[in-house]
């Protein structure tokens, strides 16, 4: 018979605790499947995950994070895959809570930091930035975007396989392409621990991961939510400033061309990306988005 349940855990270097992780979850779910996803570690991460009793996976090199939860999903046997970091973070005890959701009806069921657990004043700035976007392009109200702590039905997650990134961003992906394809989502509060060993994101991947994100869950979603007010933005100016210049020049300036212009070109950027978002899902069951089942309880909501 299939397992009903898989965890798997991308490691990189992660020797401090990645033996105290799975313990911990084996202590929960003794018999369930553990994947421990060795992405070219160059310490002692595999022989501890192997001895402390989970399956280990290992790259020959570092492909990414995505990459190694991709390759993760892809082996996994459970019906129901949980994704959750190898530094310590995220509290084992918090899995039955996640799967709760998944047995209430939702497709997908995501650990929401609160406040006091993020790591620094400036990631938690860009994390509130990142759900407020992100709930703006889908009307849905997301509690927390990047959390990689999360629980999903193995057989919609991997229908989403190809569009996930090999970096970091694969919760982002994920959980603007669910909402996308009409999959309900959950969100469970939960309090993160400090890691455990040293961060692998630095400030300036930090700041190119920043506005790589803006962008994908704007070209995941709906580029028309993001394209058109920064195109309106661009005519305005134009025409403001040809006003302007009309009154006090009587002329059409080359600046307001410029402006009108490139309001334009955004827009049919906007309306050409569209076009391919709708491509890229063809075939996931986005266009035949199913009824959301609301369970009692839950934090997600429509706007």
């Amino acid at each position: 018979m299939q397992p009903q349940l898989s965890v798997v855990i991308p490691a990189k270097n992660e020797a401090q605790a990645i033996g105290p992780v799975v313990k911990q979850i084996l202590e929960l779910y003794p018999k369930i499947e553990i994947l421990v996803v060795n992405d070219g570690s160059t310490d002692n991460t595999a022989e501890i995950a192997e001895k402390a009793g989970a399956r280990v996976i290992s790259h020959p090199y570092s492909m990414g994070n995505g990459a190694a939860i991709k390759h993760g999903a892809r082996v996994a046997e459970g019906r129901r895959i949980v994704f959750m970091d190898a530094d310590g973070q995220h509290d084992p005890s918090d899995i039955p809570r996640l799967l709760e959701q998944i047995d209430n009806g939702f497709d997908m069921a995501v650990g929401a930091r609160q406040s006091s657990s993020q790591a620094s004043i400036l990631r938690g700035v860009a994390n509130r930035f990142y759900n407020r976007l992100a709930s703006y392009m889908t009307g849905h109200r997301i509690d927390d975007l990047t959390s990689g702590f999360r629980a999903a039905r193995s057989e919609k997650f991997r229908e989403f396989l190809s569009l996930l990134p090999n970096g970091f961003s694969y919760p982002t992906t994920s959980t603007m392409a669910f909402f996308r394809a009409g999959y309900p989502v959950a969100y469970v509060p939960i309090t993160a621990s400090p890691r455990i060993g040293t961060s692998h994101i630095r400030l300036v991947k930090d700041g190119t991961r920043f506005l790589l994100i803006i962008f994908r869950i704007g070209t995941l979603y709906s580029p028309l939510k993001l394209f058109v007010p920064v195109s309106l933005s661009f005519f305005l100016v134009g025409l403001g400033y040809y006003l302007f210049t009309l009154i006090t020049a009587g002329r059409f300036t080359n600046m307001s061309a410029l402006l009108l212009t490139t309001s334009v070109i955004i827009f049919l950027i906007g309306l050409v990306s569209e076009q391919i978002t709708q491509l890229m899902y063809k075939g996931t069951g986005t266009e035949e988005a199913r009824p959301h089942t609301i369970a009692p309880g839950s934090t997600t909501h429509e706007r």
